[in-house]
Formats: C-alpha cells, sequence, structure tokens
C-alpha cells in the first residue's frame, strides 16, 4: 500500500460528505473510498454502494472490507480495494470504530469536522433522511469524544461551504497531525 490514508469523521450532519467532494474536486490526487452501506442506493447523500445485510455478512465473511463498522442501524464498509495504490486516499469513517480503523491502518491520519449544534440541527433537519426524532438521537451523539489515545487534527465546519472545504485541505496536508 502506497500513499497516505486519512480518516474523515465527525456528528452527522456535520458536512463531511460536503466537504469531501469539495476537496477532491480541488485536489484530483485525493482517491475517496467509495463505501459499501447497508442502506438503499436511492437514499441520497454521498455516492456509496448500497447492498443488503445478507450480501454485507456474505462479503464481510469473504474477506472483502479493509474495515467495517455497525452505526444508525447500518453497516460500512471499506473495502480493500479501493485502499493500495498511489495518491493519498480519503474516506469517510465512524469516531467509534478509530480503534479499528488505526489497527487496520497504522499510519492513518484522523481528521475531526465538527460544528455547532445549532449548525448541525439545521443540516440534518435540511437532508430529510432521518424523523425528528432520530435527529435528536444523532445531536445527542454529537458531542461524543474520540476514543482515547486517537490523535485528530480538527476542523470547524460552521461558515461557507468554501471555506469549510479549504480547512479541510489544509488539513489534508501531509505535515498536519
Amino acid at each position: 500500500m502506497s500513499g497516505m490514508i486519512f480518516a474523515v469523521v465527525g456528528p452527522s450532519g456535520v458536512g463531511k460528505d460536503t466537504l469531501l467532494a469539495g476537496a477532491c474536486a480541488r485536489r484530483p490526487d485525493l482517491r475517496l473510498v467509495r463505501r459499501v452501506i447497508t442502506r438503499p442506493a436511492h437514499a441520497g447523500g454521498e455516492p456509496f454502494e448500497g447492498i443488503s445485510e445478507a450480501e454485507f455478512a456474505r462479503r464481510k465473511a469473504a474477506g472483502a472490507f479493509a474495515l467495517d463498522w455497525q452505526a444508525h442501524g447500518l453497516r460500512y464498509g471499506i473495502p480493500h480495494d479501493q485502499i493500495g495504490g498511489r495518491g493519498p486516499v480519503v474516506f469517510n469513517g465512524s469516531r467509534l470504530a478509530l480503534p479499528q480503523a488505526v489497527s487496520a491502518f497504522p499510519d492513518l491520519k484522523v481528521i475531526l469536522i465538527t460544528a455547532p449544534e445549532a449548525v448541525l440541527a439545521t443540516r440534518l433537519a435540511a437532508r430529510g433522511r432521518e424523523t425528528a426524532a432520530d435527529v435528536e438521537q444523532r445531536l445527542r451523539r454529537a458531542a461524543f469524544a474520540l476514543p482515547s489515545g486517537i490523535k485528530a487534527v480538527t476542523v470547524i465546519n460552521d461558515a461557507s461551504e468554501e471555506v469549510g472545504i479549504a480547512r479541510l485541505l489544509a488539513a489534508l496536508q501531509p505535515d498536519r497531525g
């Protein structure tokens, strides 16, 4: 495996997908992992491969994932075939899965995206994927601290999309973290 690997983590609604898409558009050398998720492909959000629970279990048993985790009632997988190769790799990860991610990728760089609660609430409501109860639950989890021993570069996404993308691009520099 060559190139750096970055896990971008943060609470739901913080804008990870938007910032990642913008960063990749401005830096063509970045390779964004297309996650495998047990969510219908038409559910929106990031570009992902939507599969059934049974297919996810089959692929996991076959060793298809370099990393996988469960959150919000869904399964997420980072396929092995998207990690190797040239250039920096970025993936939208989970704060809870960071110990497993560091074990899988010892040189992993972690970028934590944050935003004020009011900003998160507005973004979650606007995307329309969750019920009001789901939004409330996600807001309660927003303050979740990183697991012990995990170091991260923090990016605050509380301004315009362009400012957020610029902040993420600065965090993606090899000398950060």
